[in-house]
Formats: C-alpha cells, sequence, structure tokens
C-alpha cells in the first residue's frame, strides 16, 4: 500500500530544514492519500523536494513526528534495530551504561520514546502514537543489543503515565511489559547507592541527567556544611555526605522523597551527618536567613517551574526567589549551584535571572563552572526541546 503524501506549506518546515524532528498542523498545506492515526506517511516540501518520512496524528499539534530523512527508507525491524543500536553504541562511548538513559526521545531519532536503564531494568516511556505501535519491538530489540554485550535485562516496566499522552490522544499506561518483578531497584552512581522506586518515584524514578553535576559538585563538599534544596530521593546531598561534608541537609516537599532520601541515606552509611527535613523550601530559606544559618555549599535543583512559554514570566519570579535566598545563605567565600530543567527557561533568561538576584542582594558571583545534562541526554541542535538542563556553579563573594 502507497503511503500518504504530506506537502508543506512554501515558507514553513523551518524546525524541520534547520534539523529538528517536528511538523506542527498549521505547516501542512494538504495530504493525499489515505492514512489513519500513527501511520507513517511522506513528507514533501512545497516543490515536492522529499524530506523523508514520519508518523502522523491529527490529535497533536506536532503533526508528524520525522523518523528518517531519507525518503526511500522503510521503518521496518532493521531500521529499529539500527537506531537502537546506534544509541547503546553512543552511550557506550559517553557515559557510566550501569544506569543511564539509553534512548533519548527526538534527540536518538526515536521520536517520543524514552527509555531509562537502571542496572538490570529498563523503564520505558511511550509518549506518541506512532511510536507507541512500535513500543513492543523496540523493547525486544533494546533486550536482543544489549544482550549481545552480554547485558540482561531481568524487567521492563513502563511509565508512559505523562500528561503529553493526552495531547496525542492517548490514555496514560503504567505497568510491567513481561514478566513481573520487584519494581525497588538499587543502582550505583559516582560510588553512591540508590534504591530507585520505577513503579512510583517520579517520572521513571531517578533523575539520571544530573549525574555529572551531582559530581561536580563532591569536590566542593570536603569539610563543608551544606544545604541541599529540592533534594528529591537525596542524590545531591549524598554525593556531599560521600565526599566528606561535615554536615548536610537535604530538604524536600514531597514525604515520599524524603522517606526514600533517608532510606539511600542508611543505605551509604551517611544517616548520622546527611539528614532530611519534609518543608517548602520558599517557606524554609526565609526562615533559616532569619535564624542566621550560613553554609559553605547551598545546592538549588528545583522542578520545572514553567512547562510552558505563557507561564515563564511567574517561573521567573520563583526561580529569583529561591537564588537569592539561596544567596544570602552561603557564606563569604562559600558556593552556590543552581539550575533549571524547563526547556523554557532559556540559557539567556536562567543567566539574566542570576545577575539580577546577585544585584539585589549585593553579592558578586565568580562562575566556577557551566553544565548541561549528562550526555545520555543528548543535545541535538535545532531540536531546542532537547536542550533543557541549565547548571551554574559559583563562587559566592559578599561586597567589602
Amino acid at each position: 500500500m502507497s503511503l500518504a503524501v504530506v506537502t508543506l506549506k512554501k515558507g514553513e518546515g523551518r524546525t524541520l530544514k534547520a534539523g529538528g524532528a517536528w511538523v506542527f498542523d498549521n505547516e501542512i498545506a494538504n495530504i493525499l492519500g489515505s492514512y489513519e492515526n500513527g501511520d507513517i506517511v511522506l513528507v514533501h516540501d512545497f516543490d515536492g523536494y522529499p524530506m523523508g518520512r514520519g508518523f502522523i496524528n491529527e490529535h497533536s499539534k506536532i503533526r508528524i513526528r520525522m523518523m528518517t530523512r531519507h525518503q526511500d527508507q522503510e521503518i521496518d525491524e532493521a531500521f529499529l534495530r539500527m537506531r537502537v543500536k546506534d544509541a547503546w553504541e553512543y552511550r557506550k562511548k559517553t557515559v557510566d551504561t550501569s544506569s543511564c538513559r539509553l534512548i533519548f526521545g527526538e534527540a536518538d531519532f526515536l521520536p517520543g520514546f524514552v527509555v531509562d536503564k537502571f542496572s538490570d531494568v529498563i523503564v520505558v516511556q511511550s509518549l506518541a502514537l506512532g511510536i507507541d505501535r512500535m513500543k513492543e519491538n523496540l523493547v525486544r530489540l533494546i533486550k536482543e543489543v544489549l544482550a549481545e554485550d552480554g547485558v540482561i535485562i531481568r524487567g521492563v516496566y513502563e511509565r508512559s503515565d505523562a500528561k503529553e499522552r493526552e495531547k496525542e490522544g492517548m490514555e496514560k499506561r503504567k505497568g510491567f511489559i513481561g514478566p513481573e518483578f520487584d519494581t525497588e531497584v538499587e543502582i550505583v552512581e559516582n560510588g553512591v547507592r540508590y534504591e530507585v522506586d520505577v513503579k512510583d518515584g517520579q517520572k521513571t524514578g531517578f533523575f539520571l541527567d544530573q549525574k555529572y553535576n551531582r559530581l561536580a559538585i563532591q569536590r566542593l563538599a570536603k569539610d563543608a556544611k551544606v544545604l541541599d534544596c529540592f533534594t528529591h530521593t537525596g542524590s545531591f546531598a549524598l554525593n556531599a555526605g560521600l565526599a566528606g561534608a561535615k554536615e548536610v541537609l537535604g530538604v524536600d516537599a514531597s514525604e515520599l522523597g524524603v522517606h526514600q532520601a533517608e532510606k539511600n541515606a542508611a543505605l551509604n552509611g551517611l544517616s548520622d551527618k546527611v539528614k532530611f527535613l519534609c518543608a517548602d523550601v520558599f517557606d524554609l530559606l526565609p526562615k533559616l536567613e532569619a535564624e542566621g544559618e550560613k553554609y559553605d555549599l547551598v545546592i538549588l535543583d528545583p522542578p520545572a517551574f514553567t512547562k510552558s512559554r505563557s507561564s515563564v514570566k511567574n517561573a521567573i519570579k520563583g526561580y529569583r526567589e529561591i537564588n537569592l535566598r539561596g544567596m544570602k545563605l552561603v557564606k563569604d567565600g562559600g558556593y552556590l549551584a543552581t539550575c533549571s530543567c524547563s526547556h523554557f527557561m532559556s540559557y539567556e533568561l536562567f543567566t539574566e535571572m542570576l545577575r539580577q538576584a546577585a544585584k539585589s542582594v549585593h553579592v558578586r558571583l565568580r562562575q566556577v563552572e557551566y553544565r548541561t545534562q549528562a550526555p545520555d541526554h543528548p543535545i541535538l541542535w535545532a531540536a531546542d526541546e532537547s536542550y533543557y538542563l541549565k547548571f551554574y556553579i559559583f563562587q559566592v563573594v559578599h561586597e567589602k
């Protein structure tokens, strides 16, 4: 059966032509041929020039997600195996693969498909209709490709419970793919042991994107008094503790997160010096300031305050508030590690916000380094959504 042909409007498809993977609904001039949502279609420019193949979904504003730039390339088993193999070979070169993001959607040329590996378990997120049809094949291929290197996956859990699925006209889904297994999985990262809850933890259970940023704070934490805000399951706090901090306080509003963080501290023999508190960071920081607390290292790793362009202004206020409060709590010559995980909070906006916060509390920032997400979350140029994590380390110098 011949594939339907989607023709772009003249002057449209700029993201696609720059190297991105999406065609939006308002960029399409016409569609010739029959298709169902989720089907593979051919994409042509306004003048008939072939742009490649992708899958279509009329329920989504992202009308087509491209799978290949080659017009004649079949999206078959051999193609999917090649994509999986390429993703695995890239990880083997760039990161510690004991736990890592195996597939990062569009940045690995498998749009809407995310896979995290936690030791011998993988967690799958399928966020687009077309890729959802290929999900079971992809899971089988991942297991086969890893097995070729002697890496045996004992269990697969699906966490397709994100809101993005609803935008695709799909129901949220969560559960085992294949045999059931214990969903509390132990991993080791940077020498720190964690128990990851792949069933009920946030997103896929653990945020792997900060792996090397957590490592970067270790050298600053020795003999330090450390405050880790939005600690989640304790990862930055535990890296500080393992590196020889004398005292660490991790704070999070989630009781579940704090409970897990305390279990992780015990797992690493750090319960005596790494403590956790269930509290709202926005309420706690002014309280600590009023009590005259000062820290050698303050870490701010908040959730995404904005998930759309329309809420960026409010998000900037939130980021500014925690950062200026955090800067006040750093003793003169101490360090601030601060980040944003929102794609919509751009590098420029985040940097300007920090500049304003420092000015308003009369401190000077000396940049130690600027980092992004770990290489297993590759940033695909022209796919702006793949560049989301901004991470600064500063020395905070009080104006004399």
